[in-house]
């Protein structure tokens, strides 16, 4: 009891810093609460959305989507990660300064609050937990987008995203970063392609530690500060829209991530996961740009324990005038997995006030 007691504040401390001193480490997973993706319309249709982003949610699935906004519009979404245990949430607001050029602001939270703390609880004259004693905490990674987007031509728009990152577990631990993305998408008629590079530069995360907080541990057990270095990602995706009657239409996308921060757990990999490649599919089906149905699939995996295993993704939506309301469902890692299902849901409300001419 006494070293689980000591261990547990520990287990999410180290979770959020690498176990290594030096003075920069390049880190897999840096950043990694971010790559769930935000909007259930995109979700529903297994993220595959760098080309098909133009909406408010373009600040982050591809900045240069929001070039294809015409009037202000905001949203949010929550989603409850993880059976529960991860509070995700996420709001964004986009204004076209004209009809060539757009700003947005987009912010990001994912936490998991009520954290118990029994590193001030142990009495070493009983060997039991005081109660009274047990403090509770928040282990919390938010970012902040501030975007724009420029349309270049009637078939060519570029944005950039500068993102400031906080994260910080409770009072023990805490870090800032920095970085940007930057998108095009380029609209070839029946075809529109995509391309968004997150942390283009990498991203910097610079670690503190309240060493105070952890005076009583042992010196080799003991968290230090660090600086981290997040590799890009860099994000391709074509999408094509097919009228299938005047009712009905349909939406086709397929996304492809490479990676180069040696992540091996993708299904395609060159060089022992030096640059990975992870999928996306996703369609969507709407009536009368009303109602709309969605299904993809949000990642393939690969593992030696576990095999191939496939994550699907779910969704629908309705229009109600300037007001739409979108449902996500999905899991971590195929139908018998024990991670838990995210249910998203997100609401977007365009305003009626049109762009004013370009420039």
């Amino acid at each position: 009891m006494i070293a689980f007691s000591r261990l547990g504040v520990l287990a999410v401390v180290a979770l959020s810093l690498a176990a290594a001193p030096s003075a920069q480490t390049t880190v897999k997973y840096g950043a990694d609460f971010l790559a769930s993706g935000v909007g259930a319309r995109a979700l529903g249709m297994g993220g595959a959305y760098v080309a098909h982003a133009n909406d408010v949610t373009a600040g982050y699935w591809n900045v240069a989507g929001l070039d294809g906004i015409a009037a202000p519009e905001a949203a949010y979404m929550h989603a409850e990660r993880f059976d529960g245990a991860v509070a995700f949430d996420y709001a964004a607001v986009a204004y076209p300064l004209s009809s060539r050029s757009t700003i947005g602001v987009s912010f990001v939270r994912s936490a998991v609050d009520d954290i118990a703390n029994t590193l001030d609880a142990y009495d070493p004259a009983t060997g039991q937990i005081n109660p009274d004693d047990v403090t509770y905490f928040s282990a919390a990674d938010n970012a902040l987008f501030v975007s724009y987007a420029r349309g270049i031509s009637d078939k060519l728009s570029i944005g950039a995203s500068a993102k400031v990152i906080r994260r910080g577990v409770g009072d023990f631990a805490s870090a800032w970063g920095y970085s940007l993305d930057v998108g095009a998408q380029l609209d070839l008629g029946r075809v529109r392609l995509g391309l968004n590079v997150q942390d283009a530069p990498g991203m910097i995360q610079s670690w503190s530690v309240d060493v105070d907080r952890f005076a009583e541990v042992d010196e080799e057990s003991r968290p230090v500060g660090l600086t981290e270095r997040v590799l890009p990602v860099a994000r391709l995706g074509a999408a094509t829209v097919a009228p299938l009657s005047d009712d009905v239409g349909l939406t086709l996308a397929a996304d492809v991530d490479l990676g180069f921060d040696g992540q091996s757990a993708n299904v395609l990999d060159l060089g022992d996961g030096a640059v990975s490649f992870r999928p996306r599919l996703g369609a969507e089906l709407t009536f009368r740009d009303i109602l709309a149905f969605r299904a993809g699939i949000a990642d393939v995996a690969t593992s030696e324990d576990f095999g191939t295993q496939i994550t699907p993704a779910v969704g629908a939506g309705v229009k109600l005038g300037p007001l739409a309301v979108d449902y996500g469902f999905g899991d971590f890692g195929g139908l018998a997995s024990e991670l838990g299902y995210a249910h998203r849901v997100s609401l977007a409300y365009r305003f009626g006030t049109p762009a004013p001419p370009a420039p």
